[in-house]
């Protein structure tokens, strides 16, 4: 069980990525359990020390009740004091952004969300990926790899 955020691969260079935990009431978890989550527009920010993630779309689950949660509410992520000064440090600094990039079901159960603090993409470098992945298309098309 894995959402991925593709199109952050598409805007930003990503220098390094963490593995963090994520504060969810019980039917955000059913809600993803069933794939129903979706990445537009979401990005972390620092309030207080702590990091949270804004935007993430978690969708409501079906069969709840008056306990369902808030579909674009804020979550806290989970991570620890060195790597949150770490991460803090580095996002103050012009051009980088801690985007959020998966969302994953551990071996125990617990869903855990891979972070990437990156510095986005101009123009030309987009189209320049975008070159490159064709390029890598064809030649596996054209040598059947």
């Amino acid at each position: 069980m894995e959402l991925s955020n593709r199109k952050a691969y598409h805007d930003y260079f990503f220098e390094t990525k963490y593995i963090a935990g994520i504060a969810l009431s019980g039917t955000e978890v059913k809600s993803l359990r069933n794939g129903k989550a979706s990445f537009n527009d979401s990005y972390c920010y620092f309030d207080r020390g702590e990091l949270y993630v804004k935007s993430l779309h978690i969708s409501e689950y079906a069969y709840g009740t008056y306990s369902n949660h808030q579909p674009m509410q804020e979550r806290k992520l989970l991570l620890n004091k060195r790597e949150l000064e770490k991460l803090e440090s580095k996002s103050t600094e012009k051009g980088y952004s801690i985007i959020p990039l998966k969302i994953f079901l551990t071996e125990k159960g617990i869903f855990k969300m891979e972070i990437g603090l990156g510095k986005g993409k101009k123009n030309y470098d987009k189209r320049e990926s975008i070159k490159e992945r064709e390029s890598d298309r064809d030649i596996k098309r054209k040598y059947g790899i």
